[in-house]
């Protein structure tokens, strides 16, 4: 329990920033299985979905949501798996 008005106010920053960090670090895992799902069924959705879901992995690795070298390694697998799934269909 904190004891000073500074210790009591970044507790209530803390609760703020955890709560706005879950909602985007679940969009972001939502798009990024929305790409993934697309990109395993070949559809013409399947471009938008990887583009949307690699936006929103720079910016949540802009925000220090997650780290870079994370989002350069899930846009890379996403790009991998898109191209993969494309190749046959043509």
């Amino acid at each position: 329990m904190p004891n000073t008005a500074s210790a009591k106010k970044e507790q209530r920053k803390t609760a703020k920033r955890r709560l706005l960090n879950r909602s985007q670090r679940s969009a972001l895992r939502t798009a990024v299985k929305n790409a993934r799902t697309a990109a395993t069924a070949g559809g013409a959705d399947a471009e938008a979905a990887v583009k949307l879901a690699v936006k929103k992995l720079d910016q949540a690795a802009a925000k220090h949501l997650i780290h870079k070298n994370a989002a350069a390694r899930t846009k890379s697998r996403l790009a991998k798996l898109t191209k993969k799934t494309a190749a046959p269909a043509k």
